[in-house]
């Protein structure tokens, strides 16, 4: 199901300050209207700082505090600037789900400069005004808190990002493509093919990755570019010196002589004495000179 989205960012004038962000507005155990609403973030004291992330994102979730157990409705901001502003705000359909006490927070998703997310999420808080009908497995999980109004632990993959570019300042192109993080990937040395082909049956080169559905809009991606080993294997060839075989004539003789229109005439007056076995031998020695 496509999932409706309205954005709209506001630009402010808050002061950065350098620490992680976290959701002030809505408060935790508080309600918010269906409509336009805003998310207004500060710091929270710890790392990674503001001012080393770049763009982020930020979703409507529905459920419990778990993967498995959560849903996102709709993405209220997408690509926004943390250099720009510290507060945003976007427009929450009625019709996404129920209305759920404390069953709603955000997810936001920021990318760091150096690469990796830090993903960060509000307190839980209720939506007033929602007509939808919110699937029974999350509903379920949300009784499940008990009234509990914190939203999940942050991940922070910055650190694992740069342990990664660590370990690929030796060589990049060993780390295998899909534990790699950053703006640049690093895709080893395309093979050669063989001379001969041997294989019986088939098999991939390289193991197979997870992978997850999106559900909702995805934020923009943060790869720039990928860089390809540099190919080592190379060819040579030489010259072939030697000289090509003079044309060929009908009596399997080389064409020695002129081309001049003389010639060509004493050759046919010659051909047309020759008697019928003579010109089979002829021909016969025509064609053997193409036989290598």
């Amino acid at each position: 199901m496509r999932l409706p989205r309205s954005l709209t960012l506001l630009a402010a004038t808050t002061p950065f300050v350098l620490a992680a962000p976290k959701v002030t507005v809505p408060a935790a155990g508080g309600t918010l209207a269906a409509g336009k609403v805003s998310v207004t973030f500060e710091d929270d004291g710890t790392s990674p700082a503001i001012s080393e992330l770049s763009t982020y994102t930020v979703q409507l979730m529905v459920g419990g505090n778990a993967d498995d157990n959560s849903l996102p409705l709709t993405t209220i901001v997408t690509n926004g600037e943390w250099s720009s502003s510290l507060t945003a705000s976007g427009t929450i359909t009625a019709g996404l789900a129920g209305n759920t006490a404390n069953g709603f927070y955000f997810k936001i998703t920021s990318v760091a400069t150096a690469g990796g997310t830090y993903i960060s999420y509000s307190n839980r808080f209720t939506m007033s005004g929602m007509t939808g009908t919110t699937p029974a497995e999350y509903t379920t999980a949300v009784t499940a808190l008990n009234g509990a109004t914190a939203g999940p632990t942050p991940i922070n993959q910055i650190a694992a990002a740069a342990q990664t570019a660590a370990a690929m300042t030796g060589d990049p192109y060993t780390i295998p493509y899909y534990l790699q993080t950053g703006p640049v990937k690093y895709a080893p040395m395309q093979p050669v093919p063989p001379t001969a082909i041997t294989a019986k049956t088939y098999s991939p080169l390289y193991p197979t990755s997870s992978y997850s559905l999106a559900t909702t809009y995805l934020p923009l991606p943060s790869i720039t570019t990928t860089q390809t080993q540099a190919q080592t294997f190379s060819v040579s060839s030489i010259e072939n010196t030697i000289a090509a075989q003079a044309a060929p004539t009908a009596d399997g003789s080389d064409n020695a002589g002129g081309t001049d229109g003389s010639s060509k005439k004493k050759k046919r007056a010659a051909d047309s004495r020759v008697e019928p076995d003579e010109k089979k031998r002829h021909l016969a020695n025509f064609l053997a000179r193409w036989k290598d």
